[in-house]
């Protein structure tokens, strides 16, 4: 039976099995992210303390990206992502253990928290190289869409049920609940079948590879522009979630059931823009999408700062969720639709640093204005930054275009990486 165009990437066996595992798998992800920001909140009422775990949950994307990046290229993708996701799945363990005996202290969070983001800063470079494996080039940017989907359909599950667990029966079944659901992602990989890795023997030095990777970013514009936005996105407006429970408690009064619904409606934006991007067939005005979007996330970030409506609240986070997942979608099609793939693991390494990595930064930044000057004016103030980085990527746009379409020929006419 032939497949839908939207659904095109699901033809793959192996990215069934990835689809699969990983919407279980993310489901049980959301679930914690929303558990452990509760748990920090109940626990110390510090919106600086959110901001920190928030940053050090993140900055290890940052730190180590550079060597992800060459452990991507240097072996197998697939292995890796086992042993990421083995990883994860044994500090999530436990995590669950700590603070269902009882025995939690604010430390214990952000041991794990740093661990859990060395663990996926090796994870996201290899995971994202891993998708032309499955699919190959004519299909990835379907991939990659039906990737995001899948993380954002789970991002309106999960939160609301950790909004409903953590209300009745606590944070820790939360978190155990997520360890579980690695099994799911962890099974699919052992199942795919993939051709012998074969082991390529490489001249220079790992920093001259790490070198390798950050040159081409810089020397061609078109990458280096897309991830210069998403860095000011991600630095000064992303951060917007560290703060929701604050919304959430303070601003709203919902509580942990609150926190859930608001993560859930921007889960619901997200999942309807990546269903838009898995329809699309082609590259064509992407670049133009990246400039719209970033601009809509960051009027939308402004209208939420200014809510004091529940229902209102939801109902914007609803296009901020659309916005972001449109920004972050086309951006990562586009790099991977320009990157030569033997550079892949080491250029998705950037681009994990500059959408994770700038986050930890700001969620610090967001956690110490919130102290000073409330929740709702540090949301506003990315907003406008945020729109002032789209519009200024926006007049560059026609200068480099040219430059995007003769580096994404060049990748199409290259035979990919089995």
């Amino acid at each position: 039976m032939k497949l839908p165009a939207t659904l095109r990437a699901l033809q793959y066996r192996n990215f069934q099995l990835f689809f699969s595992g990983q919407m279980i798998s993310l489901i049980g992800t959301w679930m914690q992210n929303v558990a452990q920001a509760w748990l920090v909140y109940r626990m110390t009422g510090s919106s600086v303390l959110l901001g920190a775990i928030g940053f050090a949950s993140q900055i290890p994307s940052f730190l180590f990206s550079p060597v992800a990046g060459i452990v991507a290229d240097r072996y197998s993708r697939h292995r890796v992502v086992i042993a990421t996701q083995t990883s994860s799945m044994l500090l999530a363990f436990v995590l669950a253990a700590v603070v269902l005996s009882g025995a939690v202290q604010i430390w214990h969070i952000f041991v794990l928290a740093i661990l859990l983001g060395v663990v996926n800063a090796f994870d996201i470079p290899a995971r994202q190289s891993f998708m032309v494996e499955m699919v190959g080039r004519g299909d990835l940017m379907n991939a990659i869409a039906l990737n995001s989907s899948m993380f954002n359909a789970s991002r309106v599950v999960g939160p609301a049920i950790a909004g409903i667990l953590v209300a009745s029966i606590g944070e820790g079944w939360c978190f155990f609940a997520n360890a579980v659901s690695y099994i799911a992602v962890i099974v699919g990989l052992f199942l795919m079948k993939l051709p012998p890795y074969e082991k390529v023997k490489h001249e220079a030095s790992p920093l001259a590879h790490v070198i390798e990777g950050f040159g081409w970013v810089i020397h061609n514009t078109p990458v280096h522009a897309i991830l210069m936005l998403l860095g000011v996105v991600s630095l000064t407006a992303m951060p917007y979630s560290v703060l929701m429970p604050i919304f959430a408690d303070r601003i709203l009064h919902g509580g942990a059931r609150a926190l859930g619904t608001l993560m859930g409606a921007t889960g619901v934006g997200a999942l309807a823009a990546a269903l838009v991007l898995a329809s699309r067939k082609t590259l064509k005005g992407l670049g133009s999408w990246v400039a719209i979007s970033a601009a809509s996330f960051g009027v939308s970030l402004i209208a939420f700062a200014f809510s004091r409506w529940y229902w209102l609240s939801i109902a914007i986070l609803v296009p901020v969720g659309f916005a972001l997942m449109i920004e972050m979608g086309s951006s990562n099609t586009l790099i991977q639709s320009m990157v030569p793939d033997r550079l892949r693991g080491r250029v998705m390494a950037v681009y994990s640093m500059m959408f994770m990595g700038m986050g930890p930064i700001g969620s610090l930044l967001a956690g110490a204005a919130a102290d000073r000057m409330g929740a709702p004016g540090t949301v506003a103030v990315g907003g406008v930054v945020c729109i002032a980085a789209a519009g200024t990527f926006a007049v560059f746009l026609p200068r480099f275009r040219e430059h995007a379409r003769r580096l994404i020929l060049e990748q199409r006419l290259a035979p990919a990486r089995e």
